[in-house]
């Protein structure tokens, strides 16, 4: 696969796995990090990491919001 439509595949898996944790608000953050290692708050940060490692700078909370789908 060329990089840019891995770069795209990528994206747009992200982006459903947002839709689909905004789609399951059953599903507690507790719950994740202890069924699956990581929650919400954890895909925040690691926004914000890969934004700082595109040399964009991306604050938690906006990360968060983009995350939760909502102001946190």
């Amino acid at each position: 696969m060329p990089a840019q439509q891995q770069l795209e595949a990528e994206a747009a898996a992200f982006r459903r796995l947002l839709q689909h944790l905004d789609s399951r608000k059953d599903a507690q953050n507790i719950d994740l990090m202890n069924l699956a290692g990581f929650c919400r708050n954890c895909l925040s940060k690691w926004y914000v990491t890969a934004a700082e490692e595109s040399g964009y700078e991306l604050s938690y909370e906006a990360a968060r919001e983009r995350v939760y789908g909502m102001p946190y």
